[in-house]
Order: structure tokens, then C-alpha cells, then sequence
């Protein structure tokens, strides 16, 4: 009985990780071939197949030199267009002049930049509830920018460069968009508010805290808590107001994005590194914790991701082909020779194979030992 009662629950979480996760990657990936899709039509490229899921084939209808088609494995789409590096054909991706070419192999990263504006905007529209019980600094470390601007234990931080800080996930955000600068806080210092400029550095010295595990200060070295646990207030937003902050939301995770990589190469620890396993993990704690509201923001941040993998110069990704089409325009219009480029393509096509089964393997030990990827 009580096996069977543990075996159900294991289901339902499994599922509850699964189910939004493959959700989500197939409207992610869908949404990236759309993008190919949409650019390569405009051109005068041919698309020989656009795919829902991946083959076997189900089902398919050819229309206008297309076949549109089913397929039988459901985990996203695909674009496949006449002659990617082949020119023989005047129809083909590869005949199509370099403006085009670098439009049609830039449309799938630039649909997945542009849909965070849509899934920030429907989820600033919905009701949820945010914490307001404002962040006091609950420790500041020696020897940290905090300590040398003033900053004690049970201040209140009340606002970041002008900007109100309601609870502990924001005042984190804002520091963190300013890495490398020295950010001017408002905090309540007994009866008293005051204005503290504090530097937030790259990289922090590490420590380790009271169960052995190391940790690092902090960009600010200040460890900070909620003054007021359990205090929310309802926040939504009309389309009107939601857009305009959707496009601030995207620029602030790029911004995070680019800070995060710069502090990883001045010593400011580790990228976290996750595969299908690993994200699908995440997408599991966060409808436990969080409820299937928040997906819409998982759903943006993982979009951005997927546009900036894709867009990088990396043999086999988009950002790799748009490398050789740039290498024509500096060669004016000599071309690699294909089966070199397919070559190329090929050889990055096993690394990230090899890479991801690695990253599977890390991520597969993560969850059987009971780990979160963050926690």
C-alpha cells in the first residue's frame, strides 16, 4: 500500500517535471524554425519540409513545393530548406545573396529574442502575488565593499540607483546589473535614511559557511533577509503597462546574461551548466514551488538562452553558418568549398553530441543523488 502510494507520488512528480518542460522546449523550438521558416519564404528560398516533430513521419500534404508534416517524435520542429550549402540550384539557401543568407540564418535567434516580449508582457498581465516585506542586511562580511561604505547589520535597504527595492529578489537583481560600478543605496539606518554608495566588484572572495559548504561575499559582501517573512501584495498590469515592462525585463536578462559571463572570467565562480535533465529538473521545482504561473517567465529566459547559444559562432549552430557566409563577404564572394563547411559542421555536430552526453550524465547523478542545480 504504501509502496504503491510512493510510486504514485514519484509519478506525478516526474510528470509534473516533464510535462512543462517538453511543453515548453517544443514551443521554444517551433517558434525558432517559425522564425527560419517565415525569413526563408520572404527570400525566395525553397523549403523543401517544414516539420512538426521529428521523424519517422506521420503524416504530410505538400503545398506550394512544401511538404508540411507530422511526425512521430513530438519534442519541437524543423526547417529543412533546399541546398544550405550547396548553390547548384537557384532556389537554394546557398544561391541566395549574403544579406539574405545572413537574414534567413539569423530569423530563428532573432524569433527567439523577440518572444520574451510576448511571454513577459502575458505574465505582467496576470495576477500573482509579490513579496513586500522589504530586505535588512542580516550580516556584512569583513573586508567587503559594504563594510568600508558603512553599511551595518539591520539596515534597510529601501532603494537601488532610485529604484525601490520591495524584497530580497530585487535588491539582488539590481546589484547584480551593476557589476563593476558603484551603486548608490538608500537605506534606513536607525531613525535615519541616508544614501550609501557601495561598490559592487566582479569577483568575491569565497568562505565557508556553517555547515562546511563553501560560499562566496557577494558582489557587495552583505548578506541580506526579509524584514517582514510572508507580507505580498496582488500586482498586475494592463497590456499598455505590461509591454513597456516586458521589454525593460528583456534588456535587464541580458544584462544579468553579460554580467554573469564577465564575472566568470574575473574569478567570480562557476557557470552552472544544464542539459534537457537539468532543465527539466528546474522546471519541476519551480511549478512545486511556484506553481505553473511562473513558467511564463522560465518559458522567456529560456528562449534568450536558446537565442544566444544558437547565435554563437559555433560549428553546426546558426551562428556558425552566419561565420562562413561572413568569411564570403571579407573573401568578396569566394566561397568555402561545401563539403569543407559540411565538414566543419559535421565535426561540431559530435562535439556537441559528446558535450551534451557529458552534461546529461552530470545532470542524471544531480537529481538520483536528491541535488537541485541551485541549491
Amino acid at each position: 500500500m504504501g509502496g504503491g502510494l510512493a510510486q504514485g507520488q514519484g509519478l506525478i512528480m516526474f510528470l509534473q517535471a516533464i510535462l512543462p518542460f517538453v511543453g515548453i522546449l517544443i514551443g521554444l523550438i517551433v517558434a525558432h524554425e517559425l522564425g527560419h521558416f517565415v525569413v526563408a519564404k520572404l527570400t525566395g528560398v525553397r523549403v523543401v519540409e517544414a516539420g512538426l516533430g521529428y521523424p519517422p513521419r506521420i503524416w504530410g500534404k505538400e503545398f506550394r513545393g512544401t511538404i508540411y508534416s507530422i511526425n512521430a517524435l513530438p519534442l519541437g520542429g524543423f526547417v529543412r530548406m533546399l541546398g544550405e550549402e550547396d548553390p547548384s540550384d537557384r532556389d537554394s539557401l546557398a544561391a541566395k545573396p549574403a544579406w539574405a543568407r545572413l537574414l534567413v540564418l539569423g530569423a530563428g535567434s532573432g524569433m527567439n529574442f523577440a518572444l520574451p516580449f510576448v511571454l513577459f508582457t502575458i505574465s505582467f498581465m496576470i495576477p500573482r502575488d509579490v513579496p513586500v516585506g522589504l530586505t535588512q542586511i542580516a550580516q556584512v562580511m569583513d573586508n567587503s565593499p559594504a563594510q568600508e561604505a558603512g553599511l551595518k547589520e539591520g539596515d534597510v535597504i529601501f532603494a537601488i540607483n532610485g529604484h525601490k527595492v520591495r524584497n530580497v529578489q530585487e535588491v539582488g537583481t539590481q546589484i547584480r546589473l551593476n557589476l563593476g560600478e558603484t551603486v548608490t543605496m538608500r537605506v534606513r539606518s536607525g531613525p535615519e535614511f541616508i544614501e550609501v554608495p557601495v561598490h559592487a566588484r566582479w569577483s568575491s572572495p569565497a568562505y565557508i559557511d556553517e555547515e562546511g559548504k563553501e560560499q562566496r561575499q557577494g558582489p557587495t559582501g552583505i548578506m541580506i533577509a526579509t524584514l517582514y517573512p510572508g507580507m505580498t501584495e496582488s500586482e498586475s498590469f494592463p497590456l499598455w503597462e505590461a509591454f513597456p515592462k516586458s521589454i525593460n525585463m528583456t534588456f535587464q536578462v541580458l544584462t544579468l546574461a553579460r554580467n554573469e559571463f564577465i564575472s566568470w572570467f574575473k574569478g567570480g565562480g562557476s557557470p552552472q551548466v544544464a542539459g534537457p535533465v537539468g532543465i527539466a529538473q528546474v522546471t519541476g521545482e519551480v511549478v512545486e514551488e511556484e506553481g505553473y504561473r511562473p513558467l511564463l517567465d522560465f518559458a522567456a529566459l529560456l528562449s534568450i538562452n536558446l537565442a544566444i547559444i544558437n547565435i554563437l559562432p559555433l560549428p553546426m549552430l546558426d551562428g556558425g553558418r552566419i561565420v562562413f557566409v561572413l568569411l564570403e563577404v571579407v573573401r568578396r564572394g569566394k566561397r568555402i568549398a561545401p563539403e569543407k563547411e559540411a565538414m566543419v559542421h559535421f565535426i561540431g555536430l559530435t562535439l556537441i553530441i559528446a558535450l551534451a552526453i557529458v552534461i546529461t550524465y552530470f545532470d542524471v547523478l544531480r537529481v538520483l543523488r536528491g541535488e537541485s542545480l541551485f541549491r
